[in-house]
């Protein structure tokens, strides 16, 4: 009897341990969102708004996926560069300026984890590779 106690205790430990364990790319991705949501909301969230609506037709939403998923390879140059081009975001287009944002390459792959897996948004995480590779061929 006292043997089925331990073997039950044992695994019931055993499988509550493997339950909790989380993997290394879980973990980094929770990483770089929550650091991401920093930088939104110190850097961003002014422009585009609490849950990235945008401001009428001055500033473009960031609820678009269609819009970042055919623009993630120029993303991280976006938003480090800025931008004086007008776009179009959902089917409307918008002529105001973005801000060139000084971020170093792992807070521009924070910050686009964060925004794409956000406002209905679900890309996944964003490497510092990914991002270094992508500014490396700003144009």
């Amino acid at each position: 009897m006292k043997i089925r106690f331990v073997i039950g205790l044992v695994l019931f430990f055993t499988v509550l341990f493997i339950i909790s364990c989380e993997s290394d790319s879980s973990i980094e991705f929770k990483r770089y969102y929550s650091e991401g949501a920093q930088i939104y909301q110190t850097r961003c969230q002014n422009c585009h708004g609490k849950n990235g609506e945008g401001l009428l037709s001055l500033i473009p939403p960031l609820t678009d996926s269609i819009y970042f998923k055919n623009n993630k390879a120029t993303l991280a140059c976006f938003i480090r560069r800025g931008s004086k081009d007008p776009i179009v975001v959902n089917g409307k287009g918008f002529a105001s300026v973005m801000p060139r944002q000084d971020l170093a390459p792992v807070e521009l792959a924070e910050v686009i984890t964060y925004i794409q897996n956000s406002f209905g948004n679900k890309f996944g995480l964003t490497e510092v590779d990914d991002v270094q590779r992508v500014l490396n061929n700003c144009k």
